[in-house]
């Protein structure tokens, strides 16, 4: 029970368990072989180096503070995040809930006394029987305890703690997903700010372009063609402003959920800045293998395959014989010792002791059928496993792929940024000349705006790249060990409502990290 050592409090009930016995039916479980490839595919800048430093604090390596700040906020403040904490403490208190029944599953204690009024009190006993003044008391301590032959109970305790701890690697799971939300949204944020201050930039030098028509058309040089043109092209790029001002709106607010504040706190919090996130040039990758180690949603899925194996066994000991000891113990009183030393003496002390054998007989199928639906179910989490294993590669090599290219496309297009405001230079100088039309002006304008707009989106999703390569790796979960699962604020909540002794620290509500991880295996065939 190497799985229990930080059931610390519940230590002498499973020794008794398995003193009594040590069989257990059903199968036991090993986390089974999933398809995994040795490398990621090879691709310029990205190494095999496991990102152990670096994947704990990923987002630091876009060295901005803002960001560090946000992340930091969303992980104390938001509600999603908050609810996942709480359901690993209920799954912690089915734990110890299960762990309880391996004690005597009755304890109680039966306090009766019974009295009656009669015309004559002297004597207890009159010669038509028993007189009605008598009083008659019992306190009786009554136990029953259902005998763990067959591994019922600790199946079941098998079955919660995987559970417990499948709940936790969901936490994680959120907990990923959270921060590289917060990443991504945040890159977008920047990258709405920075399209629209290349609108500006835009807008105002075709202002300028308009002056120039204008003054053209003053002088007689050109016709009103050039100033209606100059004037649409303005108008047009001018269009653009509201929606991607729109889209910022949106992005804030998807934000400020996330921080789990109010839009007009995440606004201030964000601030305005047309600076996008630059990500390294390099990426640390680690093999396919480390996902099972990393990934919580791989763990998790394991965990729930773990849970569901062992209640193959709770299921199926059920079918089997059921032995109970049953017993009272206490003291009984009447009228003629009332006193309290009299009551609890040995004289007046009572016990009783029996065995119950259960054989299920007649079910009706009900049983063995419940043994199948518990076998399909684990089926089920094998298959389920295998499946997220995949996908978590696929999840990994696409983001690889779109990291590489991202970044070749955000040199290709710094080229055309610059190629392009050359042309708008050149065509506007000779326009102004009158050796060239305004349509070569339009034209060159047309594709700077282009490659600019295009150039922001393209270094947005280059960051975003790398954020969605650590979120397919697994990365960022382990904040969880800085603070605990929940606030303090929902803390001091619960507290007040309900005495969970000391299951809301953090020592308490999480396990000791060895114990945590599934190790990779093949799955077990039952044995009964």
């Amino acid at each position: 029970m190497k799985a229990l050592r930080f059931l610390h409090p519940y230590r002498l009930a499973i020794a008794t368990s398995l003193i009594l016995t040590s069989c257990m039916v059903g199968p036991n479980f090993s986390t089974p072989e999933a398809r995994i490839q040795g490398k990621w595919k090879k691709y310029e800048g990205i190494s095999d180096r496991p990102p152990v430093d670096i994947d704990r604090s990923w987002w630091k390596q876009f060295h901005d503070s803002r960001l560090d700040s946000l992340v930091d906020t969303a992980y104390r403040n938001n509600p999603s995040l908050q609810a996942a904490g709480t359901r690993i403490l209920g799954a912690r208190a089915e734990l110890n809930q299960s762990v309880g029944n391996l004690f005597p599953q009755k304890q109680d204690l039966i306090l009766q006394g019974r009295g009656n009024v009669a015309s004559d009190p002297n004597n207890i006993w009159t010669p038509s029987g028993l007189n009605e003044n008598y009083l008659s008391t019992q306190a009786l301590l009554s136990v029953s305890w259902e005998i763990d032959f067959w591994g019922k109970y600790r199946r079941q305790i098998q079955s919660d703690r995987a559970g417990y701890l499948a709940t936790i690697a969901a936490y994680d799971s959120i907990l990923v997903t959270l921060v590289a939300d917060v990443a991504s949204t945040y890159v977008n944020i920047r990258t709405l700010q920075a399209r629209l201050e290349v609108n500006r930039a835009n807008i105002a030098q075709q202002k300028k372009s308009v002056e120039v028509a204008m003054a053209r058309r003053t002088a007689g040089r050109v016709g009103d063609l050039d100033v209606e043109q100059a004037k649409a092209q303005l108008a047009t790029t001018e269009a653009e402003g509201p929606s991607i001002q729109a889209a910022l709106q949106r992005a804030i607010d998807g934000m400020a959920v996330l921080l789990g504040e109010t839009p007009a706190e995440t606004e201030r919090r964000v601030g305005s800045s047309s600076s996008i996130p630059t990500p390294p040039s390099n990426l640390a990758a680690g093999v396919p293998a480390d996902l099972l180690r990393r990934r919580p949603d791989v763990r998790q899925a394991g965990l729930e395959a773990a849970s569901r194996s062992a209640r193959i066994g709770v299921e199926f000991a059920k079918i089997l014989p059921s032995f109970s000891l049953n017993g009272t113990f206490g003291y009984t009183g009447g009228s003629e010792n009332t006193s309290l030393s009299n009551f609890f003496n040995w004289q007046q002390a009572a016990a009783n002791s029996a065995g119950s054998l259960v054989v299920p007989i007649f079910n009706y199928g009900r049983l063995v059928n419940q043994v199948r639906v518990a076998d399909a179910s684990f089926q089920e989490g094998l298959l389920n496993y295998q499946h997220v294993v995949l996908n978590a590669q696929r999840e990994v090599q696409d983001a690889l792929a779109d990291y590489v290219n991202n970044a070749r496309r955000v040199a290709q297009l710094q080229a055309a940024v610059k190629a392009a405001s050359s042309a708008v230079q050149i065509a506007s100088l000779q326009y102004e000349l009158g050796t060239a039309d305004y349509a070569r002006v339009l034209t060159a304008q047309n594709q700077r705006l282009a490659a600019e707009d295009a150039l922001a989106q393209a270094k947005g999703l280059y960051a975003n790249s790398l954020i969605a390569a650590y979120r397919a790796m697994g990365g960022g979960w382990e904040l969880r060990n800085e603070a605990g699962v929940i606030s303090p604020a929902t803390r001091a909540q619960m507290a007040s409502r309900t005495n969970w002794g000391n299951m809301l620290e953090i020592n308490q509500h999480l396990p000791p990290a060895a114990e945590f991880a599934p190790t990779p295996g093949a799955a077990s065939q039952p044995s009964r």
